[in-house]
């Protein structure tokens, strides 16, 4: 007990840098986040399914090519049909990499194995210069 006194400050830097070490693994157990280069690697070595959660406007302006259209307010309902293979990886991209975190979650509620959020969104995916279709 008298080392746990005399070294507090000791032990709780190693706690605190045990957090840290474990926190992208218990963020990825939340349907973790991507960079547009990890996503490529997944859609050309896994046929990852990647799901546009955007708005049909924002879809039409520009989306990852060979993304499927399911808006986020739709998507407990559409994606069992869309998506049958539970254990293949889904990639869900909107805008920004806010509404696709939620559907990440949604479909981990709906038993898929492997959800994933575009972190950044399509900006990301364009500032990485991907490419994009519009209609």
């Amino acid at each position: 007990m008298k080392f746990v006194i005399d070294n507090w400050s000791l032990i709780l830097v190693a706690a605190t840098s045990g957090l840290l070490l474990l926190w992208p693994a218990i963020r990825g157990a939340a349907g973790g986040s991507l960079t547009p280069a990890d996503a490529v690697l997944l859609i050309n070595r896994e046929k990852a399914v990647v799901i546009d959660v955007c708005e049909a406007g924002e879809y039409a302006a520009g989306h990852v090519s060979g993304a499927k259209h399911i808006p986020l307010g739709q998507l407990a309902n559409q994606l069992p049909g869309v998506v049958k293979n539970k254990d293949v990886p889904v990639i869900f991209v909107c805008q920004s990499g806010m509404r696709s975190s939620s559907a990440a979650r949604v479909a981990k509620g709906l038993g898929y194995s492997k959800p994933l959020s575009l972190g950044g969104g399509l900006s990301s995916w364009r500032a990485a210069s991907l490419p994009v279709e519009k209609g």
